[in-house]
């Protein structure tokens, strides 16, 4: 442990992380490519020319640093005098290229798709396209051009509290518009160029296009595109659902377990090639060549290339055959990754990845030895159940924080899935190989298809034990970073017992308690009076300390299905909620709010400027409303009319009156 702790690109990737994330959030680095290059330069010679330890050191620290600032200033489209809204104009004329297909919606097929041309003019950056069902006959291809006329919106924030923000995951990767399109809307010029993304589309088609004449079933078919073709467009939700609450939803992402069972089968098939002159060499470069041939077929997903990269430096690494060569390759490889792809540290599989690998090469050997085995059957299942166990340890706590929920019956679909995994992945091989020559018969693909249908059977059964999933736990981010200073300290404790060590781990203890009490304090004491965004309906939320009151015009059973209130609820750790029908006056912290419903009354006696909360789509002179109310705010939420709204808001603006619009500015919190 040492070793890896005094391992120089340890060091490296936390200057370029730190980078990275400084200049993520903060974007303080505005300057020209031109004055990067000179801090470069002055840190190298700073380097180079002065032989002071601490000096030498503080410009490693800052040079690394700067790289990952760098890493994401380049990687930033918006720097570029080509980036494409510098150039858009009234009635452009736009040439769009089809870079990935992504998962449809209900009303819209959905792309990611690069502006390559704005009248004439070459430019680069990256759109949501949003190209209506009803109005298209065919899905486009990767490397399609398209010639248009849209119009660039933004994409919206969440409009209530702690939900999902889709504008935040797509600017990570360098998205920060779209564009709606129907059929009529826009020409296709067809495929006039090829990329390596277009070229794997194109044969991941030929492919679904030769397993689709084996008669195989909707989820059978989704669920072989996902473990073989890493495309999950075609997986139903409730499947989806299903493999989710069972805690096996990462057998459906082609990642890093897909990828290390495939270099564990590979360096099993190809060990006799060690007993040829330079055998070693040869075996590791063609295990490199199949894994980025498995990349490729796999769609060359951020998720897939990242996998296939961290395994690359570890098939490398094993052939060292050296103690902590497997951390020092993980290490390596997170750091060229991070170097050009800095926004992979921002996404949930990069760093589950990498804190399930490092569990399992650091915590799984220490479990595996509190079990001596005597049988070869009994040795397996405590190899594959330690592996287990030390990844969950790895990964629980950002787990917790991202998704809420821990499926408490996880080890048993592990024990069951993964040791079948290896052959589904070599049988799904074979029987594409086959389906592509023509020669597959019907009898193995209904056999494959079988085996398919009834992992997921399994899967749909462990989800169905609702009382082993653990759901709506909240984790913040001051607890997740105390929580994984706690497993480090502890696996550094149980690896070699010491005073120091035993003190950090009593710390880290102190510190979990410290973080509980200063939430708890937090969320006591906090209160507030929230209007969220329901469309057509009235959704408003009281919380008091630990108490959250919802006063609704919902039917009584969906208000606890709604994705508002939930959200809210697990984000403030809210533990008891209560319904009650919407009232026609609050009261909170010394504040009035009165709500005008579609009857329209509002003359009430003793309101000194109180909040108004339009509702229902009340037909009112707001006018006189203002004048004789004299509200401190106007509220106009999600059940009013859209055109209703808008003629409060214009009428709100020459009275010089506060207003706001749920639907544009998101939940009301006072």
């Amino acid at each position: 442990m040492k070793k890896v702790i005094n391992y120089l690109p340890l060091h490296f990737v936390i200057g370029v992380i730190l980078g990275i994330v400084m200049q993520f959030y903060t974007q303080f680095w505005e300057f020209s490519f031109l004055k990067l290059l000179f801090i470069f330069a002055l840190l190298l010679l700073l380097l180079m020319r002065i032989n002071n330890k601490i000096v030498r050191t503080i410009s490693t620290f800052l040079l690394f640093f700067m790289i990952g600032v760098a890493s994401v200033f380049i990687n930033d489209c918006t720097h570029y005098k080509n980036y494409y809204p510098l150039h858009l104009k009234d009635n452009s004329e736009v040439i769009l290229r089809v870079s990935k297909v992504l998962k449809s919606s209900r009303y819209h097929h959905k792309y990611e798709v690069e502006v390559m041309q704005i009248d004439r003019v070459k430019t680069r950056g990256k759109v949501l396209l949003n190209l209506e069902k009803d109005s298209v006959s065919r899905l486009l291809k990767v490397d399609e051009l398209l010639y248009t006329k849209p119009d660039f919106v933004a994409i919206p924030e969440p409009l209530n509290p702690h939900q999902f923000n889709y504008q935040y995951y797509l600017a990570k990767q360098d998205v920060h518009q779209q564009i709606y399109l129907n059929t009529n809307e826009f020409i296709s010029l067809g495929i006039q160029q090829f990329s390596l993304q277009g070229l794997s589309a194109k044969f991941r088609n030929y492919v679904q296009e030769s397993l689709q004449k084996y008669h195989f079933k909707a989820d059978e078919l989704a669920v072989i595109n996902a473990l073989l073709l890493g495309q999950r467009q075609e997986i139903s939700k409730e499947l989806l659902t299903n493999y989710s609450k069972a805690g096996a939803i990462h057998i459906l992402a082609v990642s890093g377990l897909h990828v290390g069972i495939i270099l564990w089968i590979l360096t099993w098939l190809l060990q006799p090639l060690e007993r040829l002159k330079k055998g070693k060499i040869i075996k590791i470069v063609c295990i490199v060549l199949l894994l980025w041939m498995f990349a490729f077929i796999a769609g060359l997903s951020a998720s897939v290339v990242r996998a296939v990269t961290m395994f690359t430096f570890l098939a490398i690494g094993f052939s060292f055959r050296r103690k902590n060569v497997i951390l020092f390759s993980l290490i390596s490889s997170m750091f060229f990754l991070l170097v050009f792809k800095p926004m992979f540290l921002f996404d949930v599989g990069f760093q589950l990845s990498y804190l399930a690998v490092f569990g399992i090469v650091l915590i799984q050997p220490r479990i595996y030895s509190l079990y001596k085995t005597k049988f070869w059957f009994d040795k397996k299942m405590w190899e594959i159940t330690s592996v287990s166990i030390a990844a969950q340890v790895g990964v629980l706590p950002l787990s917790l924080f991202y998704f809420h929920q821990f499926p408490g019956l996880f080890m048993l679909a592990n024990l069951v899935i993964i040791p079948f995994l290896g052959a589904i992945l070599l049988g799904g091989i074979l029987i594409i190989i086959l389906a592509l020559t023509g020669v597959l018969p019907q009898f193995l693909a209904s056999i494959y298809g079988y085996i398919i249908a009834a992992m997921n059977a399994f899967v749909s059964w462990i989800s169905k034990q609702e009382q082993f999933l653990l759901q709506e736990i909240s984790l913040s981010l001051l607890m997740l970073l105390a929580t994984y200073f706690v497993i480090i300290v502890c696996f550094r404790f149980l690896t070699h017992r010491s005073p120091v060590r035993l003190m950090y781990l009593l710390m880290g203890i102190v510190v979990i308690q410290g973080v509980w009490v200063f939430e708890n304090y937090q969320k006591n004491t906090k209160r507030e009076f929230i209007v969220f965004h329901k469309s057509r309906n009235t959704v408003i939320g009281k919380r008091v300390g630990e108490q959250l009151i919802v006063h609704h015009d919902l039917e009584s059973a969906s208000i606890l299905k709604l994705n508002a209130v939930l959200s809210y609820k697990i984000g403030e750790r809210v533990k008891s909620l209560t319904k009650n029908d919407v009232k026609n006056v609050y009261h909170f912290k010394n504040q009035f709010i009165l709500v005008v419903d579609s009857l329209g009354v509002y003359q009430i006696d003793n309101l000194n400027k109180p909040i108004i909360l339009l509702q229902q789509s009340p037909k009112i002179n707001l006018e006189r409303l203002i004048k004789t109310l004299s509200p401190k705010q106007i509220i106009a939420d999600g059940s009013n009319y859209k055109s209703y709204v808008k003629r409060w808001q214009k009428i709100a603006k020459k009275e010089k009156t506060p207003f706001h619009d749920t639907g544009e500015n998101g939940a009301f919190i006072y």
